[in-house]
């Protein structure tokens, strides 16, 4: 198993299996193959010299194992030959968002693949081949996903030299299958939409049952996604807040989407660094079940839900947001159309700098900006205050959206672009908001019995470990330091990083 359970503690497990090992040591020998470690990812400071003027060379989604040092926070703003810079994020002005608060946003359009997944399903996929579990001549690895991630689970893959099985809705966009089709050895469309989870579980069961050959990373349970964002986007989050906070100015809170819940890890690190600060979960509305329990489908691409992820600390939220996928399909429209560029601009008094950094953000951004506006008018949220999230992936992901918008609701005029600014953006309320007592987060934790303990074959202990042990997470987080060690050896065996 890769989560194993020492003394109610929920551990990574990096146990070693030589023989396995030493064939995926040879497989990167044969390949090229360097592996980053967290540290470096955190801060590429540490990158070596000789691997950064390789990156100059290549492309940002280039199929080339050096792209492993690109998976970090700092990559600059290019599409081709980038190296580094500092943490990538932009600030919303009140004149955008209608809120006194400073919102920041980390921008995961400079990441292979244009998102930040690539970061969680290296987390997950990292552990298990430096120790020899996942074995890449012999294992697939099955990248189960409603969208983002895998596809970076199938390019981190392939940079990898593993072979990989992509699994994702039948009605996400067409983009993210055609670029699958390129890079994944196989794609599999399970029925359904963004809220059908459990037609992706289905499957991922079926492979695992009827078929040796594979290895599934869900990231919904796999650790490795929690531990990548906590060490990684976390403290770029500190970092950013810390480059432009002015005197007085305090860390309000942050807010991300629930998908896999992955992100929400750096809401751990975030409040170990602010203690006085505040963490939101956002889910679509048309499928509130961390709110009240519902249920139904959304078009919010890049959040899952009618399951709480096993890798949530929902002991660590204070705020359910719930956003209606109107709002952000709307306003995926007001922000990449030149009539709603212009609307903003000259009606709205919106700088011109700002709306062309607008396409930063993809569906489930817009969703997690919304959330930002909701909870900073919630708790009346002031000039000094800043509240952090973060933009997946971007616009470019979604041009078919926004021609299946144009064809349901007509030609996009002013008209429309001054509804949307008013309806979707300055007309955000501050419904559909649960702050949680204790209870109200234990009524949400408990809902991983459903999903986890009765289908997945979790256990009650550590289900109730995850509640009542206060090491828990906390040795789940300390483990980066023997994995960034494993991976370290892995390279010294391989023989690259002494030749470079």
């Amino acid at each position: 198993l890769y989560i194993e359970i020492y003394g109610g503690v929920s551990m990574i497990d990096l146990t070693i299996h030589q023989e396995s090992l030493d064939r995926a040591i040879e497989r990167a020998r044969e390949n090229g193959i360097i592996i980053p470690t967290f540290a470096q990812m955190r801060n590429p400071n540490l990158v070596p010299p000789q691997i950064v003027e390789r990156l100059k060379k290549i492309g940002l989604w280039d199929v080339d194992p050096a792209n492993l040092f690109r998976i970090t926070w700092h990559n600059e703003h290019k599409m081709q030959g980038g190296t580094y810079g500092d943490v990538s994020f932009i600030e919303l002005p009140s004149s955008l968002t209608g809120v006194k608060a400073r919102i920041i946003a980390l921008v995961g359009k400079w990441f292979p693949t244009g998102c930040h997944k690539v970061g969680a399903s290296f987390g997950c996929l990292v552990p298990r081949l430096v120790t020899g579990q996942f074995d890449p001549t012999y294992h697939k690895a099955v990248w189960p996903s409603t969208g983002n991630y895998c596809r970076g689970g199938a390019y981190n893959s392939k940079l990898l030299s593993c072979a990989s099985i992509a699994i994702l809705p039948a009605e996400m966009s067409k983009e993210r299958f055609e670029w699958l089709s390129q890079i994944a050895g196989e794609v599999i469309a399970t029925p359904g939409c963004e809220s059908n989870v459990k037609e992706i579980f289905d499957k991922t069961w079926e492979l695992k049952t009827t078929r040796k050959d594979v290895m599934i990373f869900n990231q919904f349970e796999e650790m490795g996604n929690h531990l990548w964002h906590y060490y990684v986007t976390g403290k770029a989050i500190e970092e950013a807040f810390r480059s432009i906070a002015r005197k007085g100015d305090r860390f309000a809170g942050a807010c991300f989407t629930s998908g896999s819940a992955g992100t929400m890890g750096s809401g751990d690190y975030l409040k170990e660094v602010f203690p006085n600060s505040k963490l939101a979960v956002g889910e679509a509305l048309q499928c509130p079940t961390l709110l009240n329990n519902g249920f139904g489908g959304h078009r919010i691409e890049g959040i899952g839900d009618k399951h709480v992820p096993w890798v949530h600390n929902v002991k660590n939220i204070d705020m359910v947001i719930a956003i209606d996928d109107d709002d952000s399909q709307n306003l995926l429209r007001l922000f990449n159309s030149e009539e709603g560029k212009r609307d903003l601009v000259e009606e709205a008094g919106v700088a011109s700098e700002v709306v062309e950094q607008l396409s930063l953000m993809g569906i489930s951004g817009i969703a997690n900006l919304l959330c930002c506006i909701k909870f900073a008018k919630y708790y009346e949220l002031t000039e000094n205050d800043v509240v952090a999230t973060v933009f997946t992936d971007s616009a470019i992901m979604y041009e078919s959206r926004i021609k299946e918008l144009d064809e349901q609701q007509g030609v996009y005029s002013p008209m429309t672009a001054a509804r949307d600014f008013g309806m979707h953006l300055r007309g955000i309320r501050t419904d559909n908001m649960l702050e949680l007592t204790y209870e109200a987060r234990k009524r949400v934790h408990n809902l991983k019995y459903y999903t986890w303990v009765e289908q997945q074959g979790r256990s009650v202990e550590e289900l109730n470990a995850q509640w009542y042990d206060p090491n828990y997470w906390k040795n789940i987080h300390e483990q980066v330091t023997e994995i960034d060690a494993l991976i370290d050896e892995f390279n010294r065996r391989v023989g690259l990083i002494d030749k470079l």
